[in-house]
Order: C-alpha cells, then structure tokens, then sequence
C-alpha cells in the first residue's frame, strides 16, 4: 500500500525545519537543522536524510515552504505553495489548539506575536531588531556563564530571589548581567532574573496595547526553555501550552497548507523529487534598472539553468518563476 505524505519546509536564518505529515496530519519525520548561513546546504542534507527514511512505496504529493528562505527553498524542491512565517505559525497553532487566541513565537533570531480570533489572524507583530530573548541570545549567554543550554531555565527555576536585570535591549542585558556576576549574586538568581527580564521586554516591545486572550501558545525553539516558560505565565497569569511539536511549528504549518492546497486544487503535486537535489543549485544577485524601484532581483540556477527569480517589486521577473521549469526542460530537450 502506497503511503502519501506532505513535506513542509521553514527556512529562517538559524534553522532550518522539515516536517513529513499523513494525510491524518500527523507528524512521522520531522528534523530540526542549522542553517549555518547556507540554506540551500541545509535543505538538501535535510530531505537526504528524510529520503533514506522513506520506502519506496511513499510519495510526496504536497509541498509547501516558509520562512525567510521560502522562496528559495521553494524553487529548489518545487513548491505547492509559499507562504509567510504568519500564516504557517497561526495555521498550525489552530490545528493544534482549535480555540487559540494567541502564540507567542520566539526564534533563533526574532520573535513574534499573533492573535487570534475565530480561527484567523487578527493581528500581530514582528520583532527582528533588537536580539534579546531570541535563541541565540540565550546560547551566547549559557555559553558564557559555562552553562549548557539544555539545562539553562533550570537554573531559573531553582532560584530563591531573581536580580532585576534590563532587558530592554540585548547589549544592556549582558553588561548588567556582568555587573550582577561581579557583585556575587548567583548564577540561578541572574538567570531567572534574565529570564523575566527578556518576558518583560517581549510584551512590551510586541505585546504592547494588545489583549493577550486563552488559550496562549508557545511556539518557536526558545519554548524549550523552562525559564522562560515560567516568566511568561508569571508576567501574563495565564497558563501557557507547549505544542508537542513547538520547535517545527511553522513547518508543521506549511506542511498543512500545502495539503488544503493540493485537496483545492486536485492537481499533481509540483514536489521535484529528492533525486532533484542531486545538482549544483548556484543563486545571484541581479540589479534591475528598467524602471525607478531599482530592484535587486535574485536568480537561482541549477546546473547552470536558470530556475527561478524572485525580489521584484513589480512582478515581472517573479512571474517567471512559473514558466522556469518548462523553460528549463525545453532548455534539455533541445540540448538533446
């Protein structure tokens, strides 16, 4: 018996998350890998993993990206559909909790809030300037105080008086941090108050003005720390719900669309295959001058054919993204 699965793929600057879902939506394979600044890298080693996984007898018959990458990662893999990280987020949030009225989302490099009501996103917000209280500010910290970051919101947990640290900003978190080290306060005491420091600076940064409803949902890697954790439901008085799936939320939530995607649509999937990955995938920048936008257009090529484009105000050099495959086949026949 053939096994139908659908592949959803999130592309952000620290992670790279893949996720494989029946058509039960359940989750069978799921990886969580570093981008490492090179994500076409990161997608191909991922599905070659997944692929050594697999059987002959399952098949890919949905494909949908997110992140910051999607677009390149859409190219590479051929793509159902593309979406933002708002929309995969809020789509597996509500899967998963059908009654949720708000995710807190925090990332290797940035954090989100969104709210919810019946079902569809009514707001939210964005926060990718000021590092504090993403992922790899708390690894640069545990790493720093010699802590592992497994291990790191236990520490605030054991604390019997947390320092008040500001966290209104990645820099003046460190160097209070160092302050309070120096003037002998201990480790779990700092590390909780950093903890409740970096909540505080989430709401108010994102939060502010807005009504943060239950069910609250926390989503994103940094919801693996427990200090964390316990900040928020001390700040919101609210419990607050880990998904069991927390860290590949958003591609657990492009693996979804993209099944709605394909049961709408009732055409065969536009997935490449996992042998497609087997070539050289080359991408450059492009300084259009037709018109006043001056747009930087991206152009990603395999083995030296050009596949797709994207980075386009106007939509001229993105609509090509259609057509890049069949140019492409058209490109070998002739070669033939």
């Amino acid at each position: 018996m053939n096994k139908e699965l659908h592949l959803g793929i999130d592309v952000g600057s620290v992670s790279t998350n893949i996720v494989l879902i029946d058509m039960d939506d359940k989750v069978v394979e799921k990886l969580y890998l570093r981008t490492n600044g090179r994500p076409i890298d990161a997608i191909c080693k991922g599905l070659s993993i997944l692929n050594s996984k697999l059987d002959e007898k399952t098949s890919i018959v949905g494909a949908g990206t997110t992140g910051s990458g999607r677009q390149l990662a859409g190219a590479l893999i051929g793509a159902d559909v593309m979406k933002n990280e708002i929309t995969a987020h809020a789509v597996a949030a509500c899967h998963v909790v059908p009654d949720v009225r708000t995710i807190l989302e925090i990332g290797g490099q940035d954090s989100k809030i969104i709210l919810i009501k019946d079902g569809m996103v009514c707001d939210f917000a964005m926060n990718s300037v000021c590092a504090a209280g993403t992922g790899s500010f708390l690894d640069r910290q545990a790493s720093r105080l010699e802590i592992p970051i497994e291990e790191f919101g236990g520490y605030a947990l054991r604390s019997k008086s947390p320092v008040r640290i500001a966290g209104r900003c990645a820099v003046f978190a460190e160097s209070d941090m160092i302050s309070k080290q120096q003037a002998g306060h201990s480790a779990e005491d700092i590390i909780a108050g950093l903890c409740e420091a970096l909540v505080r600076n989430y709401l108010n940064n994102l939060a502010k003005g807005k009504k943060i409803g239950g069910p609250v949902l926390f989503q994103g890697g940094v919801a693996a720390n427990v200090g964390i954790l316990s900040a928020f439901e001390k700040a919101l008085a609210k419990k607050v719900i880990i998904p069991q799936h927390y860290d590949v939320m958003g591609a657990y939530g492009a693996a979804l669309i993209a099944r709605d995607e394909m049961a709408l649509s009732n055409k065969q999937t536009r997935f490449k295959g996992f042998e497609n990955l087997n070539r050289e995938f080359v991408t450059e920048s492009i300084a259009c001058t037709d018109c006043a936008n001056m747009c930087e257009v991206i152009r990603i090529k395999a083995d030296g054919a050009c596949i797709a484009h994207w980075g386009d105000r106007c939509g001229k050099w993105g609509q090509r993204m259609d057509t890049a495959d069949q140019d492409e086949k058209s490109n070998a026949s002739e070669v033939s």
